[in-house]
């Protein structure tokens, strides 16, 4: 790259952009080819030229990521710059809705938690019982038991010979969860989210202890979608600031006689 530094001051180059965000050059192609920045144009001698507006594009591009992840971050930018803002709104709009669900599944998973963890419970047997069993335990039909297994929240074992499903003492506690959390007016779709995490942590006890992680990475993400959305914002204006005046000069050019 050495003797291809432009004469312009607000052209960059690849390795320019690169520096300031700690990328490779490379890096910086590859966004350019994949769409997430916009197309530069290029020297006599084939190097890209990059302006002020493609660091404001790598800006707002890895400040997404931080909130949205790289998908959903590629889809934002691709769509920014083919011009369907409408596009990369709707992607943004599906990430925060992801984001509420996740807060709504941490609500349920503390509120279960608590009651769980302040209730005097009943010893549990440490044999599997059959569904009969568990729905009279629970006072539910059967058939609702099979209902949350379709829906992920359980996963009961079956019988090799018989095919009947088998209840541990940990697919108890999961539908005792559960069944709180229906009472509770809670969808199973976020109780199924709730079981998952409590599978993950290996119970409700060390579950507790991960909650405020939970949900300082939830706060910490959010407070990334904002930072990415002010980066976005800046981009869009710093576009729209080139795209005004090339569209002033071709319909003055169109109305001359």
């Amino acid at each position: 790259m050495k003797g291809t530094k432009p004469s312009n001051p607000g052209v960059r180059r690849s390795v320019d952009l690169a520096r300031r965000h700690g990328l490779s050059a490379q890096a910086v192609r590859n966004y350019e080819r994949d769409g997430v920045l916009p197309a530069a144009q290029r020297s006599p001698t084939g190097y890209r030229l990059f302006t002020e507006v493609h660091a404001k594009a790598l800006s707002a591009y890895l400040a997404l990521v931080a909130g949205h992840g790289y998908p959903a971050s590629g889809e934002i930018m691709r769509a920014v710059n083919r011009g369907d803002i409408d596009a990369a709104l709707r992607t943004i709009d599906g990430s925060h809705v992801l984001l509420q669900r996740d807060r709504e599944t941490l609500d349920a998973v503390e509120a279960a938690v608590a009651i769980l963890t302040g209730s005097q419970r009943q010893p549990q047997s440490r044999s599997a019982v059959p569904i009969s069993v568990l729905a009279h335990r629970l006072g539910v039909r059967p058939a609702t038991l099979r209902k949350w297994e379709r829906a992920g929240i359980l996963q009961p074992a079956r019988e090799p010979a018989t095919g009947y499903r088998r209840y541990s003492p940990d697919d108890v506690r999961d539908a005792e969860l559960a069944h709180l959390l229906r009472r509770g007016g809670y969808r199973l779709d976020h109780i199924a989210g709730v079981l998952r995490r409590v599978r993950e942590a290996g119970g409700t006890e060390p579950l507790v202890a991960s909650l405020s992680q939970w949900r300082e990475q939830l706060t910490t993400r959010g407070r990334a979608m904002l930072i990415g959305a002010a980066r976005l914002a800046e981009y869009l204006d710093a576009d729209a600031g080139i795209r005004r005046p090339a569209l002033d000069t071709a319909r003055n050019a169109g109305s001359r006689p």
